[in-house]
């Protein structure tokens, strides 16, 4: 009755269903469509066209009223066609004939679609065998065959198996994939369409980077769909078909749910819109009325506040699904058909929003170009934009290539976004930024991107090994205050507190409040705040996670903590040293190793001399061996140098401790670690102007030799070092350049064009400090 009412107020027809029909038939399909999509204000559809109907449109023919249209592969539906079809030579299917024949089928198509779909749900239920074997299926299968065509496929072995195939396929396709849960026609037994069901698929490593949406709010297990959501990062939802399906209330208290627990950037609108366009338009009023009706209610509980409800909302009805199945232009566009009054179209302010792409270059410089909203969507986010080949070459001084860096004002890269990184900018929320890669061309790296180098090195590391590399960084910055002192502007320190001071934290709190905040706004935890030793000095520790994602980590995290500072008057500074009387600043490193999550630098047991497994020593050994080039890296200024001094808790001396802050490498066994094994490792060197990806790419390829070569981990220093039996680590950028160009391990890691750069932009960082002494100082307003 209620959707009757929106109807043929929407025709202005009668209020009875004899009159919509009525209004329907003289209007025609083409009328009734074309108001129904208008008055829905969608700029995207995609369709699951393995609803079988008795006639239906193609998905050509949507494309008359929605700017986008795509299609959604359903999997159960195409496994069906290829078995309803004999094979060529007039044999009988076989699991592997039906295998090659469905997953070819689905590559094929991998370019052309937006996603697979699943109604396992209908057909035998969601607890998926992740352990169905080949012989399982092959039974399976035969059953299907002898019920004889057209085939429906309704064996839980066989259900399963195809589920497993096509999941396998969308992760290394990068498709998501689409599944039935909740509520639906009678033929579905809702006892098994629960998604708690869908554990042992979450729970897999094979499957832990795939991207599952489920469908329909999972009604009535929204609750449970949303803490999946909460707990599982490959789970997002979808709450199309509650909406408007149930009762006001119902559809209400459904959403709630769904947001009790799930992030906001998981949770995504859709109409379930199929077979009439009213239910297109049904969809879209009734999800504008409801999410209005929820997020209301937040504002008023003080879960949100009105600015942030408006980001949510934009969030649910568009941006996430622009993310999730990477729509580059759907969202924001005005359809050259559409009549509507322009306020209706501008929802999104799409065109006074800004995207700033981000990268780092190879003296450890933040950039960034911005691009407006929906330039970046109709072309950026699958084209790039184009940048100087010569601004990798630039040194810290100056704008301008390094001598010899092979860099010139010929030729572009192109910055292409990665869009798995694109996130709202905490402290400007009308913009986001987004991080990139450096290549050739869409899909093609270029030889020179960071970005790329550590995924090389990781790669490696994982073929080789089937290791993983973790890294959680410990940030220390200096905040400082401008002064005028006989004119002339200087930055001071804000705060002459000592370590771990009260006094300091509280006068800072305003802002480190702000960037853990943001920071959580971003995904990225903090585990510990405090002041430093230095005076305006503090620290930031971050959690471990794995090192590509813990490189954009802290790519974010030096963003964050800059415009946060700044937006209080202040100026955050990462400078090695900035005051050559007083402590420096580094970006501490720890690292360990992990196979199958899990911790694999750690012993099994305490019989292991340290606590450290074989591989692990082997890893550190590796490192420890080439850490005076490594340096060149991780510590690339000269001033870098002023901080790595002795009895500083730098690492001056080649030699490893257990817990032992004068160490450059550091066992450490934090809160939780059992007794006797060590969890992972901490590399003092590292400092806030290395390029992360560069950093942790040359620590990787060191550790990868040692892996290789089965280097053995000398004995630890539990004492204060003794210089007159330890080796100095190079005592300048220089000494660890020269290291640099007799070590050859780099070479399979990164190309030869990229360690030419890296050198050039070295030697010119240390003719130009050599030549001006003071010059070190202006490096506050570039790191």
């Amino acid at each position: 009755m209620r959707n009757l009412r929106e109807i043929a107020e929407l025709y202005g027809s009668e209020l009875s269903l004899q009159g919509v029909e009525e209004h329907r038939r003289v209007s025609g399909m083409q009328s009734i469509c074309s108001t129904c999509f208008k008055a829905a204000r969608i700029s995207a559809i995609l369709i699951d066209d393995g609803l079988q109907l008795d006639k239906k449109h193609d998905i050509e023919w949507h494309r008359s009223f929605t700017p986008l249209v795509g299609r959604i592969l359903r999997i159960e539906r195409l496994a069906e066609e290829i078995l309803d079809e004999d094979l060529p030579d007039g044999s009988s299917w076989t699991v592997d004939s039906f295998t090659k024949a469905f997953v070819s089928k689905l590559k094929s198509v991998s370019g052309e679609i937006f996603g697979l779909k699943s109604i396992a749900a209908y057909r035998s239920g969601l607890e998926i065998n992740t352990n169905v074997t080949k012989k399982d299926a092959e039974e399976g299968l035969r059953q299907v065959l002898i019920a004889g065509k057209p085939v429906r496929i309704a064996n839980k072995n066989l259900i399963d198996y195809i589920f497993l195939q096509s999941l396998e396929v969308a992760q290394s396709y990068d498709l998501p994939m689409q599944i039935h849960t909740g509520f639906g026609d009678k033929d579905l037994d809702m006892r098994l369409s629960n998604p708690l069901h869908l554990r042992a698929v979450l729970e897999d490593k094979r499957y832990l980077k795939s991207r599952i949406v489920l469908l329909h709010a999972s009604y009535p297990f929204s609750r449970e769909a949303s803490y999946l959501a909460s707990v599982y990062s490959q789970v997002y939802l979808d709450f199309g078909l509650a909406i408007p399906k149930l009762s006001v209330h119902g559809m209400i208290s459904s959403m709630k749910e769904l947001l009790e627990l799930a992030p906001i950037n998981k949770v995504m609108f859709s109409t379930d819109g199929y077979a009439f366009p009213e239910t297109f338009y049904l969809g879209a009023k009734k999800s504008r009325e409801v999410v209005f009706s929820v997020l209301r209610d937040a504002c008023i509980d003080g879960d949100l506040s009105i600015p942030e409800a408006v980001e949510v909302a934009k969030d649910i009805f568009a941006r996430n699904a622009i993310h999730f199945y990477k729509i580059s232009s759907a969202i924001g566009v005005v359809s050259s058909h559409s009549n509507l009054p322009q306020k209706l179209n501008d929802g999104l302010d799409i065109d006074l929003s800004l995207v700033r792409i981000l990268w780092v270059d190879g003296s450890g410089q933040h950039r960034c170009r911005a691009v407006p909203k929906k330039r970046f969507n109709d072309i950026v986010a699958k084209n790039g934009v184009g940048l100087a080949f010569a601004t990798l070459g630039f040194s810290s001084y100056m704008d301008g290539p390094a001598d010899g860096s092979g860099l010139t004002a010929v030729g572009e890269t192109r910055l292409m976004p990665d869009l798995s990184t694109l996130t709202r900018i905490p402290w400007n929320k009308q913009d986001e930024m987004v991080l990139a890669d450096m290549c050739v061309k869409p899909g093609e790296a270029w030889e020179y991107c960071p970005r790329d180098a550590l995924r090389r090195a990781s790669k490696i590391l994982k073929d080789e090994f089937d290791l993983e590399m973790n890294a959680g960084f410990e940030n220390e910055f200096i905040l400082l205050k401008s002064i005028t002192r006989e004119g002339k502007e200087e930055w001071i320190p804000f705060d002459s507190s000592p370590y771990c001071s009260s006094s300091a934290f509280d006068a800072a709190s305003p802002i480190l409040h702000e960037v853990a905040a943001s920071l959580h706004s971003l995904g990225i935890s903090v585990e510990q705040l405090h002041a430093e030793a230095g005076k305006g000095q503090f620290e930031l520790v971050l959690k471990y996670t794995v090192c590509t994602k813990a490189a954009d980590n802290l790519t974010f995290t030096r963003e964050v903590v800059r415009a946060i500072a700044r937006k209080h008057g202040l100026l955050a500074t990462f400078i090695p040293k900035y005051a050559l009387d007083d402590l420096g600043s580094g970006s501490h490193v720890h690292l360990s190793l992990s196979r199958n999550g899990q911790n694999v630098y750690m012993a099994s047991d305490r019989s292991s001399k340290h606590g450290i497994s074989t591989l692990g020593k082997e890893f550190m050994a590796g490192i420890l061996h080439h850490l005076p080039s490594i340096l060149a890296f991780i510590a690339p200024l000269p001033n870098s140098y002023d901080r790595l001094q002795p009895n500083t808790w730098s690492g001056a001396y080649l030699f490893w401790g257990n817990e032992n802050k004068e160490a450059p490498l550091r066992a450490t066994s934090p809160p939780g670690t059992p007794d006797g094994l060590v969890s992972n490792f901490e590399m003092k060197s590292f400092d806030g102007s290395a390029n992360p990806y560069l950093g942790l790419a040359a620590i990787l390829a060191a550790g990868i030799d040692g892996l290789r070569r089965k280097l053995s981990l000398p004995e630890p220093v539990d004492t204060n070092p003794n210089p007159e039996t330890l080796q100095r680590l190079p005592a300048s950028l220089s000494e660890s350049l020269d290291a640099l160009n007799k070590d050859d391990f780099l070479k399979e890691f990164m190309s030869d064009k990229l360690l030419t750069t890296i050198k050039a932009i070295r030697k010119a960082e240390i003719d130009h400090y050599t030549k001006h002494k003071d010059a070190y100082k202006q490096l506050i307003h570039r790191y």
